[in-house]
């Protein structure tokens, strides 16, 4: 007798028509954290020469902390595209259980310039000291533009750091200046960090007036007096780190970084329900009617399923007809065929063209060597000339 599955799409009577099942997002946690140690323990195992690099877990247990960082991925799927252009800035969910906790997270900011303006805000007494060790680099856009032009250079700096900081104020310069080393994926993306100050920070305390800002002259430099406080930079650095990155683009599925194998299940199902809420309130058009599947994963495993919608659609108008559905793929592959047929004349004019300006340049650089020769012929007929006469006198 085949066992009965229990539904993953729990119906309330009031509010939302859906929500997640606390513990089936419990049970798929538990679930996928005991096969990534269980894997991780038999590749220890299977191992000849035994991983100095390794210890044992801290609680004097035998399950070694090799994949303690691999990180555990949420993965929503939409039936319909979230936004219609890719965004390099991301949306922030903040987590109850942050993810750069540890105390050897190596941390890169990038600044406009002055950069010795933000180290020395790093550097203040009122910066806190278990944060500032942390930051082991400060960048401004002048330096990485002298410093790391080589596609070497990029990837040295990629490798040196574990977190990529960004003042908004210059995280669209970024990608022209990093290129695909960092942007072909989301792991190491510079994520940006409001460090301008607050509005009281810009008004005169006796007067209230706003003061003037000595306005910068490029648009990837600061003022001091544009610069927040060292306690509000820390601020907002550690509430950063405490936030889930969702970088969406125009895709139908978007993954979120929300845990890592070191944690509980109980932590990991908490920093799920956390960015599946902040998800669909924040950034999911029509909310969970557009919702079609919920997925936790780690980086090397199979998708488990949280949460599976009922209906394949959001509204009852996109189901078609057979035979408006056969107009509609006919007219898709005419639309196809014409833009095809559209390019490959733009490839013939555009040959043509060149076709046209060499020979132009064939029948320029002829028109000048005949111009030249015919020169030389009367100069030569000139200096004939010249004998000629000379010799009769």
């Amino acid at each position: 007798m085949v066992p009965e599955v229990p539904a993953l799409t729990t119906r309330i009577t009031s509010g939302s028509p859906y929500q997640l099942d606390k513990s089936q997002t419990l049970k798929a946690s538990t679930a996928l954290l005991k096969h990534i140690k269980s894997k991780a323990k038999r590749k220890e195992a299977s191992l000849t020469t035994k991983n100095l690099l390794t210890d044992p877990a801290d609680d004097g247990s035998d399950e070694v902390t090799s994949n303690s960082a691999d990180p555990i991925w949420l993965v929503v799927t939409t039936k319909k595209h979230i936004i219609d252009q890719k965004r390099l800035k991301p949306g922030k969910i903040l987590l109850p259980h942050s993810l750069n906790t540890l105390p050897t997270t190596t941390i890169c900011l990038f600044t406009p310039d002055p950069q010795r303006t933000f180290k020395d805000a790093i550097a203040h007494p009122s910066f806190p000291p278990e944060l500032s060790p942390r930051i082991t680099r400060v960048l401004g856009i002048s330096k990485l533009k002298a410093r790391y032009k080589s596609f070497e250079s990029r990837r040295q700096l990629l490798a040196e750091h574990d977190v990529f900081l960004a003042d908004a104020r210059v995280i669209t310069l970024l990608p022209n200046l990093l290129g695909k080393t960092f942007y072909k994926s989301s792991s190491k993306r510079p994520i940006p960090v409001n460090l301008e100050p607050s509005r009281s920070q810009l008004k005169d305390p006796t007067s209230g007036k706003r003061l003037p800002t000595s306005k910068p002259v490029k648009a990837n430099s600061a003022s001091p007096r544009s610069i927040a406080t060292p306690a509000q930079v820390a601020n907002e650095i550690q509430r950063t780190l405490s936030c889930a990155q969702v970088y969406l683009s125009p895709a139908a599925t978007t993954s979120v970084r929300v845990g890592l194998a070191s944690f509980t299940p109980e932590q990991v199902a908490e920093n799920v329900e956390v960015v599946v809420s902040g998800m669909v309130d924040k950034f999911v058009t029509k909310k969970w009617r557009n919702l079609r599947a919920i997925h936790i994963k780690g980086p090397n495993t199979m998708a488990l399923p949280v949460w599976l919608a009922e209906e394949l659609w959001v509204d009852q108008a996109d189901v078609l007809e057979e035979e408006e559905a056969k107009q509609r793929i006919e007219a898709g592959k005419q639309k196809g065929k014409r833009k095809k047929r559209e390019g490959e004349e733009k490839v013939l004019e555009g040959e043509s063209k060149q076709k046209k300006q060499k020979k132009e340049k064939l029948i320029d650089e002829g028109f000048s060597a005949e111009m030249k020769e015919r020169r030389e012929k009367l100069r030569r007929q000139k200096q004939e000339v010249r004998d000629r006469v000379v010799e009769e006198t």
